[in-house]
């Protein structure tokens, strides 16, 4: 490491994470260097999270014809991908879904909805689903419905929300070359909307979708500004139809790299693997687990399908890891009994 690996050690031990010039300095390791740079942050990871793993997982309520561009996004509008199109769903379908995957050890649960945002009966409608999910299962429920103000968060949150989704996707210096229908700091507003709410904020990105490394890690420094301590990583999953169609994959050695800087920037915080973590890492996924990973999720993506729940219990199980209680709560740098 060229800075001084007592200094690193300290810093990230500490839970303050490193600072920009410092994770930059290491952005470059290769070769023993990115083993050491490997090794502390799965160091790191045992320290804030032991050997647990929140488990949390989606559904796809509200499908397709969204008015923006993200180039990467099957759902939008403006690309002829074959994605599935249907309405809000109902509640018995949603309640269902939340009920398979309590059952199977997940603690986390989220109805997404495509589009820029939600309002009038769509939004009253998700409202009326997540009160009967939150009467009738013992999940923590969170909320992914795009860009959304104060008030629909307040609501949200009597509701039974108790977090919000919403990504930031990349860098700002990089988000121009994705998305041009809504802003950077559109993103930011509804993050900040839903922090003063009451809602906890999960916020993370997709890797993989030709920004930098450096780029990376100013989404990574952005996210620890804003108090996110859940951090979903997808890994791009190039979609036939979209201007990502054939995006250059990144290799399972630059993924795993990734993952370990991101755990030296936000020592506390939950880091979920997510999307594109199938086609990306193949059967090199549990390394991520030993190089910061500490959430995952489980079952099947918004258009893509998952490995399946069983496969991933017992991938974590090969690897000595369990899922965290429900109760768990991401990034408070506390760690349910072993």
């Amino acid at each position: 490491m060229n800075l001084s690996r007592a200094l690193i050690e300290a810093k990230v031990f500490s839970g303050e994470g490193l600072s920009r010039e410092e994770i930059l300095s290491l952005a470059g390791c290769a070769g023993e260097e990115l083993v050491r740079v490997r090794a502390l942050a799965g160091e790191v990871t045992r320290r804030f999270h032991g050997r647990r793993v929140d488990l949390c997982s989606i559904i796809n309520a509200r499908s397709g014809l969204c008015s923006e561009d993200c180039r990467f996004c099957a759902q939008s509008a403006r690309y002829r991908t074959g994605a599935a199109v249907y309405p809000l769903i109902d509640a018995a379908a949603a309640l269902a879904k939340a009920r398979r995957m309590e059952a199977a050890g997940a603690g986390r649960f989220s109805l997404v909805t495509s589009g820029r945002g939600i309002t009038g009966r769509d939004f009253e409608t998700v409202l009326d689903v997540f009160r009967i999910l939150h009467a009738e299962t013992g999940l923590s429920l969170c909320a992914s419905l795009g860009i959304i103000d104060g008030e629909q968060a307040r609501q949200l949150k009597e509701a039974g929300v108790s977090t919000y989704h919403h990504n930031l996707e990349t860098g700002r210096s990089f988000f121009p070359q994705i998305c041009t229908t809504h802003s950077y700091d559109e993103r930011v507003a509804t993050i900040r909307a839903a922090q003063g709410a009451g809602l906890a904020v999960c916020s993370g990105g997709i890797i993989g979708m030709g920004e930098s490394l450096a780029q990376r890690m100013e989404m990574a420094l952005e996210i620890r500004k804003l108090g996110v301590n859940s951090v979903p990583l997808n890994v791009l999953n190039p979609i036939p139809g979209t201007p990502l169609a054939n995006a250059k994959p990144l290799s399972p050695e630059e993924i795993l790299k990734t993952i370990a800087l991101f755990r030296l920037v936000l020592p506390r915080a939950t880091v979920r693997l997510c999307g594109g973590r199938e086609p990306g890492l193949g059967e090199r996924q549990a390394e991520a687990f030993q190089y910061g990973i500490n959430g995952l999720m489980v079952g099947n993506y918004l258009t893509t399908r998952g490995d399946g729940m069983e496969r991933d219990l017992a991938m974590l199980a090969a690897a000595g890891l369990a899922p965290r209680a429900a109760c768990g709560v991401p990034g408070t740098g506390t760690v349910d009994p072993e």
